[in-house]
C-alpha cells in the first residue's frame, strides 16, 4: 500500500507521455522524464509518494530492461568486437579518475568525487547505491550524486545523439557513443532508440557491458578501501550478489530471442510490456530530479560532474574517430 501513491503517479505520467508522443517526435520515454521533472519542480509532492516513485525508478526499470532482451539480437556483439570492450573499460577508468582529479581541484571531498565518478562511469544510481557502503560516503553526498547524475543523463538523452549526428557517426557508432556515456540504462535506451533501432541495440548492449563492470569495480574497491570494510570476508562473499538480476534476465531473454523458440505473438506481448514499463520507470526518474536540492547543496558537484561528463563524451568520440 505504501507504494501505491507513487506508482499510480508514475503510471499517470506515463499515460500522458504516451498520448503526447503522437504529437511530439522525441518519444514517450523522453517525454515521461520531462513531465516528471516539471511536476517534481513545480509542486511539492507529499512524502507518501516517495516509496512508489523509488519503486518505479528502480524495480519497474529493472523489470523493463530484463524484458527488453526479447527484442535484441545478441549477434550484434560480433559487430562491436573487442574494440568496444576496450572502449568500455578505458572509458570507466578515465571517468572515475577524472572525477577524483577534477574534484580535488574544486575542493570536493574525495569520497564525494568518487561517487560522482562511479555514477557517471558505470551505471548511475545503481552503481552509487551498490558501492556507497564500501566507500562510506555520506548520505547527503550519495543523494546529491544521484540527483546530479540523473540530471546530466537526462540532458544527455538529447545532447549525445546530437553530437553523434554532428560528428557524422554511423548508426552503430552513434549507439556506442550513447551507450558508453549516458549514465542510467533507461537513459541509454531512450537516447539510442531515438536515433534508430540499430543504434538502440548497440547502445543497450554496450551499456550492459558497462553495468557488468560493476562487479570487478566492487572487488577493486573492497581491496583498495579495505580499511573501510569492517568484515572483508562477509563482503567478498556477497560480491556476486551485486550483479543486477535484470542483467541475467536481459541475457536469458536475448538468448531466447536469438534461438527463436517463442511464438511471435508471445514475443510481441513481452516487448509491449517492456515498453510500457520503461515509460513508467522514466517518469519515476524524472520525479527524482529536484533542481532546488542541487542548487542548495550541489553546485560544485554539478560543475565537477559536468566536466567529467564532457570528458566521457570527448574520449569516446575521439576513440570512435581514431580506432
Amino acid at each position: 500500500m505504501d507504494k501505491l501513491y507513487g506508482v499510480v503517479l508514475t503510471i499517470a505520467i506515463a499515460i500522458v507521455a504516451y498520448f503526447l508522443s503522437s504529437f511530439i517526435s522525441i518519444g514517450s520515454v523522453a517525454i515521461a522524464i520531462i513531465l516528471g521533472i516539471i511536476l517534481s519542480n513545480s509542486l511539492k509532492l507529499s512524502s507518501k509518494f516517495s516509496t512508489g516513485i523509488t519503486y518505479s525508478e528502480k524495480s519497474i526499470l529493472a523489470f523493463a530492461i530484463a524484458l527488453m532482451g526479447i527484442n535484441l539480437d545478441f549477434s550484434i556483439l560480433i559487430d562491436l568486437g573487442i574494440g568496444a570492450i576496450v572502449l568500455i573499460v578505458l572509458g570507466m577508468i578515465i571517468t572515475i579518475f577524472s572525477s577524483i582529479f577534477i574534484g580535488k581541484i574544486f575542493g570536493l571531498d574525495k569520497k564525494f568525487a568518487l561517487m560522482l565518478g562511479i555514477g557517471n562511469g558505470v551505471c548511475g544510481a545503481s552503481a552509487i547505491g551498490a558501492t556507497k557502503a564500501i566507500v562510506k560516503a555520506k548520505d547527503d553526498e550519495v543523494g546529491i550524486s544521484i540527483a546530479v547524475v540523473n540530471l546530466l543523463g537526462t540532458i544527455g538523452i538529447f545532447l549525445v545523439p546530437a553530437i553523434a549526428l554532428f560528428l557524422g557517426f554511423n548508426e552503430v557508432d552513434s549507439g556506442i557513443l550513447v551507450g558508453n556515456t549516458l549514465q542510467a540504462v533507461g537513459q541509454v535506451v531512450a537516447g539510442g532508440f531515438a536515433i534508430s533501432p540499430s543504434a538502440g541495440q548497440s547502445a543497450t548492449i554496450v551499456k550492459m557491458g558497462r553495468v557488468l563492470m560493476l562487479t570487478p569495480l566492487i572487488v577493486i574497491l573492497l581491496i583498495v578501501l579495505k580499511d573501510n570494510v569492517q568484515n572483508s570476508t562477509q563482503n567478498n562473499k556477497s560480491i556476486l550478489s551485486n550483479i543486477p538480476m535484470f542483467i541475467v534476465g536481459f541475457v536469458v531473454l536475448s538468448i531466447v530471442a536469438s534461438l527463436q523458440i517463442l511464438p511471435q505473438n508471445i514475443v510481441n506481448i513481452i516487448s509491449s510490456i517492456s515498453k510500457y514499463a520503461l515509460i513508467i520507470a522514466m517518469a519515476g526518474i524524472g520525479l527524482k530530479i529536484t533542481f532546488s536540492s542541487i542548487k542548495a547543496n550541489g553546485k560544485t558537484a554539478l560543475i565537477v560532474a559536468s566536466i567529467v561528463f564532457a570528458i566521457q563524451i570527448a574520449f569516446t568520440s575521439i576513440y570512435l574517430l581514431v580506432v
